[in-house]
């Protein structure tokens, strides 16, 4: 079964281009015409160029019309539109013949007439059509012996040198000039065919375009929701430790935590940046909540230039590295632990890093540590793709974590 295009995605050339190379075409056949005429020597000029740019005129309109035809066959395959230029293009041709012909016939009578003067004949055609040279008195004695005779009056007769043309000799000069603009047409169709393939390829680029930023807002949406269940089953588990041992202001404050950072994080549109000031605030927020479990042994240390505040991160990229550094250095040991967050510029990239001074992720972690990890590399490499680098591993003293992204100052 064939795929069909929805209407308003089907592939059109503009109609400006449309006319444009009509009119280009026309014009050629116009200038090439008159270039012609003005080697062979017709005259007179002047009536031959309003008369030939009316034909330019008409052949412009017969085209418009082949083309309203030929778009009905803008989605069929190849051979169809082919096809219908090949046959719609004959009964196009014949009225652009015939106009040439009706338009140029007095025409005709003025070359022939201009020839016998230039000649010292006289050359007309009688009321039948037929083609005459009147003879001159004093030429008539040298003519007499090829049978040409006096009429009654003594006057001598006019010599018929072409019959009139018949119904069927017409009908092969309109078929010999509908040939030449037939072939015209034709020419014209394949410059159409070529310009509605050009837009048929551009129309097929910005749909899969189209499918390719879809496909990737899924990603980084379906990346992004990761991140929530994970964080929220934590704060969940600390809520219900502080309830179990009793410590109900401590939990009161950690709800209400919890409460903010939840309605700035779902506030976001998954697939879009934020400014680094935000994200870094989201941190705050989290961080806060979790001093509520250790309020002797966290300690949070930010540090954003001013410059920085506006450069665009992807939302909650930083969420999982910093849970991985309290889940591992705060979490499992009794010494105070610092968590830095730093922003720099390095080089035209932005630079962020995640930095404690505890033990890191131990041998024992297991896979938690690598899937939060897995997450960002996954979420910046949806986002950059090779333009973004994460480096992460254990630093005298602690542990690092440094992520490398374009810096972009706007939304």
């Amino acid at each position: 079964m064939a795929e069909t295009v929805p209407a308003d995605e089907r592939a059109r050339v503009p109609v400006v281009t449309v006319l444009a190379s009509m009119a280009g075409l026309w014009l050629c056949y116009f200038l090439l015409t008159t270039l012609r005429a003005a080697i062979v020597g017709f005259e007179p000029q002047v009536e031959l160029l309003w008369r030939r740019g009316l034909v330019t005129l008409v052949g412009i309109g017969m085209t418009v019309l082949l083309w309203i035809i030929l778009r009905l066959f803008d989605n069929r395959p190849l051979w169809a539109k082919i096809l219908a230029a090949v046959l719609v293009a004959v009964p196009i041709a014949v009225p652009i013949a015939q106009t040439n012909q009706w338009i140029f016939a007095d025409m005709q009578r003025k070359v022939e007439e201009n020839f016998g003067r230039d000649r010292g004949i006289n050359i007309r055609r009688d009321e039948a059509g037929n083609l005459l040279v009147d003879i001159p008195p004093e030429r008539f004695r040298d003519l007499t012996g090829l049978g040409v005779s006096k009429d009654a009056a003594g006057a001598p007769a006019s010599v018929m040198i072409a019959p009139a043309p018949s119904r069927l000799d017409q009908w092969l000069q309109v078929v010999d000039i509908a040939l030449g603009r037939y072939f015209l047409l034709l020419a014209w169709a394949s410059l159409y065919f070529a310009m509605l393939a050009g837009a048929q390829a551009r129309a097929a680029e910005r749909r899969e375009e189209r499918f390719r930023s879809a496909a990737k807002a899924a990603e980084l949406r379906s990346l992004r929701y990761q991140v929530n269940p994970h964080f929220l089953f934590n704060t969940l588990n600390s809520l219900s430790s502080l309830v179990m041992t009793g410590k109900a202001d401590r939990a009161e404050t950690m709800i209400q935590s919890i409460a903010s950072f939840y309605r700035h994080s779902l506030a976001e549109d998954p697939t879009s940046d934020v400014p680094l000031e935000d994200e870094f605030e989201l941190q705050r927020q989290y961080l806060a909540i979790e001093s509520v479990r250790f309020p002797d042994r966290l300690e949070a240390v930010f540090d954003l230039p001013t410059d920085l505040a506006e450069a665009r991160v992807p939302g909650m990229i930083l969420q999982p590295l910093v849970e991985n550094s309290v889940r591992y250095a705060v979490a499992p040991h009794k010494v105070p632990v610092t968590i830095r967050i730093a922003a720099r510029e390095d080089y035209g990239r932005l630079a962020i890093t995640v930095e404690d001074d505890g033990p890191g992720a131990p041998s024992s972690a297991g896979q938690g540590f690598g899937i939060g990890l897995a997450n960002v590399r996954d979420r910046l490499q949806a986002r950059f793709g090779r333009e973004a680098s994460v480096t992460s591993g254990p630093v005298e003293g602690g542990y690092l974590t440094e992520i490398r992204i374009p810096l972009v100052k706007h939304g």
